[in-house]
Parts: C-alpha cells; structure tokens; sequence
C-alpha cells in the first residue's frame, strides 16, 4: 500500500506541476543580424504572441517587455469556442496598448462567429493579414509584413515586393514552408503546435518550437502562449517572443 501512495503521491504531483508549467509568462529574446537590412529597420522590435485559446493575457507578461516594441503580431489561435467577449477584450487591450498590431487567422479562431471576431479586432485597430500584405515604415526604411492562412494560394503575388525586407506569418508551420519558397522572406512566424503540448521524453505529437534556419531564412515556431484540451504542459514551455532584427 505504501508504494501505492507514494505513485499516487507523484502523479498529483506531476499534475500540478503540469499545470503550473501551462500558465507560466515566459518572453524569449531572438536577436537576428541580417547584412543588408536598412539603416532605419536597425533594432526593429517584434512581440509575438500566438495560441492564447482561453488563456488571459497577464499583466506579468507585458510587465516583462521592459523596452517598447514596434509591433505586435498575433500568429492565430488567439480565442476558441467558448471564450467570453470580455476575455477577447481584455487581451486585446492588454496588447494594443503596447504597439501596432497585426493578426493571422488560426483554425481555433474559426469556432466562433468570424464576422463578430473581426469586428471585435478592427474595433480595437487591429490590422487583419489575410493573403495579405503590410508595408510599415520606419526612419524612412520599410518592412513587408505578408500574412497567409490555408488558402495561400490566392495571395496576389502582384502586391509583394521581392526587393523589400519580408516577415511572413501564418499560424501554420506547414504553410510556411509550402509559401517560403515562393516568396523567400528573411523571417517567418508561426505557431499552432504547442511543441506538441505534452511530451515524453523527446516524444510529442507536434514537433518543438524554436527558431530554426530554412529556405535561406529564419523560421521561428513558437510552443504558444495557452493550451487546448487540458491546460497541462510537460517538455514544451509555454512561450512568447521578442524578435529583434539587426543589421
């Protein structure tokens, strides 16, 4: 019986650090060097953030951004089913206070009304990418922002500007390597994974976020911000991002 407790004993426990690791506020910083970027993009600063689900945006994460940002990216997931207006509302206005954002559409995104989650965002002045491109200007230089989601075929490739500096996101790690070879951007966002969420030893059913060079560019996966299913985490840190690019 003894032995009996004391397995019984460590499984709550592991629960409860599981649980634990799911609500935890981690801000990873990526600094980036690229040769031939602008003068004016030098230091250019990007909070991303992405699978929130049910999760609230906590005032000890933004507390955590010590330096202003120049924009925030939303890469998808950031409600499901079940998530209160005032939670959607709250977030936002957790991370519209820090800069200009900018959101890609996740699949847990298309489980609630679509037309009252984009009413929500543009009322917040969030800027939506879909198949879509931005082009945001800084001490004269520019950046393109390119957001895709499944459909990334209908892009209009007529609107990119090869020449230009490219961040593409999508919330979908797959697409981005599909999309990466024809429009060859120097850094790409993603998420929708969660490192897999849950995972033994090195095993999971998704692969580990982390940055990782291919197609010539930078490709960070990002394990997300919140959970589904169960809000348990093991052996995939909830994350979040500050990408730094430098010439």
């Amino acid at each position: 019986m003894f032995y009996l407790y004391l397995v019984i004993a460590a499984g709550v426990l592991l629960l409860f650090y599981m649980f634990i690791e799911a609500f935890r506020n981690r801000l990873i910083h990526h600094p980036l060097t690229f040769e031939e970027l602008p003068e004016g993009l030098n230091s250019f600063r990007i909070f991303f953030i992405s699978d929130i689900h049910k999760r609230r945006v906590s005032e000890r994460l933004i507390n955590k951004l010590t330096k202003p940002v120049d924009i925030v990216i939303i890469g998808g997931d950031l409600l499901e089913a079940g998530v209160k207006q005032e939670r959607l509302e709250e977030n936002l206005r957790q991370l519209t206070k820090l800069a200009p954002v900018y959101f890609v559409w996740g699949n847990n995104d298309e489980e609630v009304n679509k037309q009252w989650l984009e009413t929500t965002l543009l009322r917040h002045g969030v800027t939506i990418l879909s198949q879509s491109s931005e082009i945001i200007t800084k001490s004269e230089s520019r950046i393109q922002l390119i957001g895709i989601d499944e459909e990334y075929e209908q892009l209009d490739q007529r609107e990119i500007n090869n020449e230009m500096f490219t961040v593409l996101i999508s919330h979908y790690p797959d697409i981005i390597r599909e999309a990466s070879s024809m429009l060859s951007p120097e850094l790409s966002l993603s998420g929708h994974t969660h490192g897999g969420q849950i995972r033994l030893i090195r095993f999971g059913i998704a692969e580990l976020g982390g940055m990782k060079r291919e197609n010539g560019g930078w490709h960070l996966i990002s394990n997300g911000y919140g959970t589904t299913k169960l809000p348990l985490r093991l052996g995939a840190p909830q994350q979040t991002h500050i990408i730094e690019i430098k010439k």
